[in-house]
């Protein structure tokens, strides 16, 4: 039989609770509207949008495909935030590609641009994975993520107030060599683009002590590590790295899978840094998501799919409930993202 046509069943009888509310409003802090490979929302209805949100319990939700563009950042301004904007935030971006043309002066340039971003509306910065693996300056050199260069733009994003939304690196498995033992191997060979292995690309920790750097350095500006601070598999090394950089905060966007087969460690982590971790799901908006979202973190259900898809969609495993208190839930979906992301404002 081949791997691929492996359809488990477990045997295990346990329950299953059903959520369809969460027990708290929910700010979704990590989320895309085109950008996702799933619909277009710019294409959509608005009002079909919002009745998944409302359905969903959702309040807030911050939109970072700005952070593509400005062309995409004020399209989306224009179609939703203009529209609703009581229930959405965009974050704006930087454009690397323009490095070449402004040279020595690129970083000085860019903070202009996230200047003129916030005056069109944008709330907020987003930073994707490029940077670390793929910007290169115009000599052509890989650009670290704690290059000094770039001080310009995290320091203008702390005095513009604009927090800034950094995915900086993958699962580690990504960057392991895809062979018999990568635990990601089935994931890996259908997207072989998202295989990061030293070389060519610089060793994962390479990546994250180099983004510890940078946020240290960089005390006045707000940093919200996504994906559980870009290291779900050691939650002690992202505990560290809060402990050390009070401006740094993470949230849990696309790591059901990661947290809930360590829910031992998952629970204490999220109970010790309850003030500092954020509610996201990085999943077309999606009232079935949310649902197994709110599932996982209110109750103490055991090993169920964390995905609405057949099999589990990053890693052949189940996980288990969290089971938060109350007061650790509502800080988790509303209040610190309200805090971290000035949503009143």
């Amino acid at each position: 039989m081949e791997l691929s046509d492996f359809r488990p069943r477990s045997s295990l009888v346990t329950k299953t609770t059903t959520i369809l509310k969460p027990r708290f409003p929910v700010v979704d802090a990590h989320n895309h509207l085109t950008c996702l490979g799933g619909r277009d929302w710019l294409q959509s209805p608005l009002n079909e949008l919002l009745d998944i949100l409302d359905e969903a319990g959702i309040v807030q939700y911050i939109d970072l495909d700005g952070g593509w563009g400005e062309e995409i950042l004020h399209k989306h301004l224009d179609y939703f935030k203009a529209r609703a904007p009581g229930r959405f935030q965009i974050f704006g971006g930087v454009d690397w590609s323009a490095w070449e043309e402004k040279g020595n002066g690129f970083s000085e340039w860019a903070a202009l641009r996230l200047q003129a971003q916030k005056e069109a509306g944008a709330q907020g910065l987003k930073v994707w994975k490029n940077l670390g693996l793929h910007v290169r300056d115009h000599t052509g050199k890989l650009v670290t993520v704690d290059d000094e260069r770039l001080a310009p733009i995290w320091q203008a994003a702390g005095e513009l107030g604009l927090p800034v939304l950094i995915h900086i690196a993958d699962p580690v498995a990504f960057f392991d060599r895809l062979d018999t033992n990568n635990e990601r191997w089935e994931e890996l060979a259908d997207h072989p683009d998202w295989s990061f292995p030293s070389p060519p690309f610089p060793p994962f920790m390479e990546i994250l002590e180099s983004f510890f750097r940078m946020v240290k350095r960089h005390p006045g500006t707000v940093f919200i590590g996504a994906h559980a601070g870009c290291y779900a598999e050691n939650l002690a090394w992202v505990g560290r790295m809060l402990d050390e950089c009070p401006n740094f905060h993470i949230d849990i966007s696309a790591r059901l899978g990661e947290l809930g087969r360590q829910p031992y460690s998952a629970r204490r982590f999220l109970i010790d840094y309850q003030d500092r971790v954020v509610f996201g799901t990085d999943n077309t908006p999606s009232v079935d998501q949310y649902r197994l979202h709110y599932r996982f973190f209110e109750t103490d259900d055991e090993y169920f799919n964390y995905s609405t898809t057949e099999l589990p969609n990053q890693g052949r495993w189940y996980v288990n409930g969290l089971n938060l208190p109350d007061s650790v839930l509502e800080k988790l979906y509303h209040d610190n993202a309200a805090r971290i992301l000035a949503l009143d404002r």
